[in-house]
């Protein structure tokens, strides 16, 4: 299990932190740092409930991280395994089973993020760098292939009639355009291997998802 005390710092300050994996205790407060990164309109039903929660802790408890500030849970991330192979199609709903993690495969060779939530208070903090961080330990301590998942594209609804999402992709990775989610996943090591259409319904990404690999290391080819 993962247990690790650690400094955010909030600008100059620093603050004590302690990111670790979450149990049913923290249920509630993993729930209300949905609806604090999701609020209305968005759908409340999108949140996570307490048995997809449980799912997480009982299938793949290693995959289930939080980080903890003062006694708030500041954020969370959630992972699977699946045996994944290079080209594979996949929605986010199929691939996680909805985010209830029943497709978990203890024998796959990828760690496939399921969730990345952080509260808006704390979103200076470093607390998604460090979670992503922590993954990447896991992928390497089970031995994974790689960490994996799709990452939306909520920039590309501005370019959707002069720009194809794979050309769009292009230019982030070149530094003509930046993307809220593309751009701090690849700052924070993962690299794009490609555009999956229909991952999830999402206007604002056309449907379509980058998909963002960080290779273990310690595993080539």
């Amino acid at each position: 299990m993962y247990y690790q005390e650690y400094y955010a710092f909030q600008e100059k300050t620093p603050v004590k932190a302690i990111i670790r994996n979450y149990q049913e205790t923290d249920f509630d407060a993993l729930i209300g740092v949905q609806k604090e990164c999701f609020p209305p309109p968005f759908p409340e039903e999108l949140w996570w409930n307490k048995e997809q929660l449980t799912n997480h802790v009982r299938l793949f408890p290693e995959g289930a991280l939080c980080v903890e500030i003062n006694g708030d849970i500041a954020g969370s991330m959630t992972a699977l395994m699946v045996n994944y192979k290079p080209g594979d199609t996949h929605s986010w709903e199929k691939v996680t089973d909805n985010g209830y993690i029943r497709t978990h495969d203890r024998n796959g060779n990828t760690l496939y993020v399921v969730d990345i939530s952080v509260k808006p208070a704390y979103r200076k903090l470093g607390i998604g760098k460090k979670m992503m961080q922590a993954m990447y330990e896991t992928v390497v301590q089970l031995k994974l292939d790689r960490l994996l998942g799709g990452g939306r594209i909520p920039g590309f609804h501005k370019y959707q009639d002069i720009l194809t999402p794979e050309q769009y992709l292009e230019k982030v990775v070149s530094g003509e355009l930046t993307d809220p989610v593309i751009t701090f996943l690849m700052r924070v090591g993962r690299v794009p291997a490609g555009i999956v259409h229909d991952y999830l319904d999402d206007s604002e990404s056309g449907n379509c998802a980058a998909l963002m690999e960080w290779k273990n290391p310690f595993k080539q080819d």
